[in-house]
């Protein structure tokens, strides 16, 4: 029985995706479908949820194998957040939309559409 401790950057963390990370299983299907067997257990205590949030300090049992989770605080302080990376992309839209205000608007010009003419079906033989 081995016992390894993994790392993770963010919390909570879905339990089918903890298992794929540590490559326990072969992906995610296979981790729903030994979590939804009973093979897993979390803390001691068979789980079912595949979707369980895992957490710092959470201990995880499958197939002989014991993971011990551990939080990086460091880590996850190092990587931006998506709320900021949403702001600035607000903002880039925002700027667009004042640039695009100062131009002015072009008429449209005519078109002309085609119709497109149907072919004929070729005939069946036998």
């Amino acid at each position: 029985m081995s016992s390894e401790v993994i790392t993770i950057t963010e919390q909570p963390i879905e339990l089918c995706k903890l298992l794929k990370i540590a490559n326990m299983v072969s992906g995610g299907g296979e981790a729903k479908i030994v979590i939804s067997e009973g093979y897993v257990l979390l803390n001691g205590e068979v789980e079912f949820r595949k979707r369980k949030k895992v957490v710092d300090g959470d201990i995880i049992e499958f197939n002989g194998e014991t993971l011990t989770v551990q939080f990086d605080q460091v880590a996850s302080s190092q990587i931006p957040s998506q709320k900021i990376a949403t702001n600035s992309k607000k903002a880039v839209k925002n700027s667009n939309k004042n640039n695009n205000k100062k131009t002015p608007k072009e008429t449209p010009k005519e078109t002309v559409v085609e119709t497109p003419v149907k072919a004929k079906r070729k005939p069946i033989s036998f």
